[in-house]
């Protein structure tokens, strides 16, 4: 029996040894052997790592004014195991297709979602559910607090996370220049893309060590690198001026349907580009709900034939070398060029006719009397690389093309049609731009620039772009202030000049039309063309040079003048006023005075009525309303304006009208017109109108105006109206009128 005990004491006392020593065993391989392994592994359960997000830079105009930001955004995530608890599918399927504008069977199936048997947790609802705005995130909380109401619930499987998206606050504005930022946060076309190294900045990381609780050890390790956030840039652009473009854009597209609309204005000394537009547009916020080629910057990438624009080379060309005589002669009609011959617009010409007044009518035989025969291939050629053309302009954004310039100086007929903008001639509106620029300024070509500033955050510091000239002397300064005077008669002589419509009272305007038939199938097309005006003003010391290309409208008997330049005349008009550029004055040295027009009595007439005895006095007219007789008019009758201003015909009562362009009129005249309307005003500044916006307060819609003086410039002297006086809110179901009389 004390054998047995002893027995079974033994074996009980070796396998505690035997145990005993496997767990020493054990302890020395998890400690020792494997130990580095163990802790890596323990450190990584007590580590916890946060991602710092960089914040992407800003993108302003010239003047600080918001285009491009951050913002908060929301996405939604739905929890189809919650949903199907409360057996609620279908309604909250129902419910967020309202709200999300997401097929309700995609959402059913969403928070129906299983895997294994098993209803998921959790689930987003991608495209329409990510990235929200506030406004839709606040309904999708009302939604979910009405369920929560309805089924004595306090989760409902509907969640909202907060995120962070790119915002653009004037929508459609610039588009193209600025390009978007993807959902998915990829940088797509324009500046966002360029500049997208600099914008996006670098996220940073937080690493620290945790308890079992998750709360971060007080003697822990940590490891912290900050984001560095993107750096913020400033372009050229000018709101208003963009703004102004932009709206004769909108104008011309509703007139003539073309497929396409592209407008370029720059400072013509600096070369900084002030606005830069193409139509149709799309909304960057939205980018998904439009045709890809709506982002389609075609001031830079798109090739045109230029057609009669490209003539101020050639002109430029001749003056500097001397050929050109205003006075000399010739026989308009058509010219034999071996190859084919060379007609003018009418086939049969003016007869014999002043090479100045074939520069006005836009005679193509003068050109190739002047290019081919008179300055010769070789010298045409070489003005035409002086300008810029055939090379990048060098402007801070992807995808430019250079342009091709393909002619043939052995082949006459190249040498003849280049010197009028045809045949183996393409070009960009940026490279027209800058080439009269050169033009404009004394000679001078200029770098377009996009970008007035850099701003960094993180050092604090600025690189600012100065202008930086590519070619001194294309031609000299004595050459551009005649090829200015001539191109001036173009736009001042109010009968044989095309460029007519463009014609400022007060300020002198140079320009020049184009219409340039399009090659379809290898063919000059009879009936599809581009037409365009390019021109600066003032000509004695210009301020601004724009380019306005039309490609393709609907009436094939309407050439850059008719179509193109009514707009130019509009835009640069709107813009001198904004730069506070005044109009010239007339009368002695002791008794100078404005250049104005006494606006006639209109009320009781017919639109039509209204607008002859306004053309007669080269006004422009906007017509608010849709009516067919005059209500009330502003300016009131007998008030003198500028030539170039507008009057308004009010022709429906003020529940039915829609707030028009008040840019460029005095704050009296605005404020007649707001009272007419119904709408309460806010003033900020003195002088003239140089923007304005609408808004809602309380429910209420305000107009907001920006007023700047204009020294010297045309209208009334009461610009210092009280702006405290209340005005009127209007309906906007109203049709809006514009129509350029001259």
């Amino acid at each position: 029996m004390v054998k047995r005990i002893k027995l079974r004491t033994l074996l009980f006392g070796g396998i505690m040894t035997l145990l005993f020593v496997v767990l020493i065993g054990r302890i020395y391989w998890v400690q020792v052997v494997k130990g580095d392994f163990w802790y890596d592994k323990a450190k990584s359960r007590w580590a916890a790592e946060e991602k710092l997000i960089a914040k992407r830079g800003s993108i302003t105009d010239r003047d600080g004014n918001m285009l491009a930001m951050d913002s908060i955004a929301y996405n939604v995530a739905v929890n189809p195991n919650m949903i199907h608890t409360l057996n609620i599918a279908d309604e909250v399927a129902e419910g967020l297709h309202k709200l999300l504008d997401k097929p309700e069977a995609d959402l059913l199936k969403i928070v129906t979602a299983q895997k294994d048997g098993k209803f998921y947790q959790q689930r987003e609802i991608h495209e329409e559910g990510w990235k929200i705005d506030k406004e839709l995130a606040d309904k999708v909380i009302a939604f979910r607090d009405e369920l929560k109401k309805k089924y004595d619930a306090k989760d409902v499987g509907i969640y909202l996370f907060e995120d962070q998206k790119r915002y653009y606050p004037r929508n459609s504005m610039a588009s193209q220049l600025l390009g978007y930022v993807t959902k998915e946060g990829q940088a797509a076309t324009g500046i966002e893309s360029f500049f997208n190294d600099k914008l996006k900045g670098e996220d940073g990381e937080l690493k620290y060590e945790k308890d079992g609780k998750r709360v971060q050890l007080a003697e822990g390790q940590v490891e912290y690198k900050p984001a560095k956030d993107g750096q913020d840039i400033a372009l050229t652009i000018d709101m208003d001026i963009q703004n102004y473009v932009e709206k004769a854009l909108e104008d011309i597209n509703a007139k003539y349907h073309p497929k396409s609309i592209t407008a370029v204005a720059a400072d013509p000394n600096t070369m900084e580009v002030l606005a830069m537009a193409n139509y149709p547009t799309f909304n960057p916020n939205t980018y998904w709900d439009s045709n890809f080629e709506n982002a389609y910057n075609h001031s830079i990438k798109s090739l045109y034939e230029p057609g009669s624009t490209f003539k101020i080379v050639t002109l430029a060309a001749a003056v500097q070398e001397g050929i050109f005589n205003p006075n000399a002669t010739y026989h308009s009609g058509s010219i034999a060029v071996p190859g084919a011959p060379v007609k003018d617009i009418n086939k049969v010409g003016w007869g014999t006719i002043t090479y100045l007044e074939g520069l006005k009518r836009s005679s193509n035989v003068a050109f190739v009397k002047l290019g081919w025969e008179q300055l010769g291939g070789e010298k045409l050629m070489d003005y035409i690389n002086r300008f810029g053309f055939g090379h990048k302009t060098g402007i801070e954004l992807g995808g430019e093309a250079a342009g091709a310039i393909n002619v043939n100086l052995s082949i006459p007929s190249d040498i003849a049609r280049a010197s009028f903008g045809q045949g183996k001639v393409q070009v960009t509106a940026l490279q027209q731009v800058a080439a009269v620029a050169a033009v404009a300024n004394g000679g001078k070509l200029m770098e377009p620039h996009i970008v007035k500033q850099v701003y960094d955050p993180n050092t604090k510091t600025t690189v600012k772009t100065e202008p930086k000239v590519i070619r001194d002397n294309v031609i000299s300064k004595e050459s551009s202030k005649k090829v200015g005077e001539y191109l001036e008669q173009v736009v001042s002589d109010q009968e044989i000049g095309t460029g007519r419509n463009a014609y400022i009272e007060g300020y002198r305007v140079a320009g020049k039309t184009g219409t340039a038939q399009k090659v379809i199938n290898g063919k000059y097309s009879t009936d599809k063309f581009v037409v365009s005006f390019i021109g600066y003003a003032p000509v004695e010391n210009p301020k601004i040079v724009l380019y306005i290309v039309v490609d393709e409208p609907n009436d094939s008997l309407a050439g850059g003048g008719a179509v193109a330049a009514p707009a130019f005349k509009d835009i640069v008009y709107k813009s001198l006023k904004h730069m506070g550029v005044a109009p010239n004055i007339i009368g002695t040295e002791n008794e100078k005075k404005e250049v104005t027009v006494t606006v006639p009595k209109l009320a009781s007439l017919t639109v039509s009525q209204a607008k002859t005895q306004l053309k007669s006095r080269s006004l422009n007219v906007e017509v608010v309303g849709g009516g067919t007789k005059v209500v009330q008019q502003v300016p009131a009758s007998g008030a003198s304006v500028h030539p170039a201003q507008k009057v308004y015909l009010i022709t429906e009562q003020r529940d039915k009208l829609k707030i028009p362009d008040m840019t460029g009129i005095s704050l009296r005249d605005a404020l007649e017109i707001a009272s007419v309307l119904d709408i309460r005003v806010t003033v900020k500044g003195e002088g003239y109108v140089a923007s304005q916006k609408q808004v809602t307060k309380n429910g209420e819609r305000l107009l907001e105006l920006t007023l700047s003086p204009q020294t010297g410039s045309a209208g009334t002297d009461d610009s210092k109206t009280d702006s405290d006086s209340d005005s009127t809110v209007s309906k906007d179901d109203q049709k809006v009128e514009t129509t350029n009389t001259q």
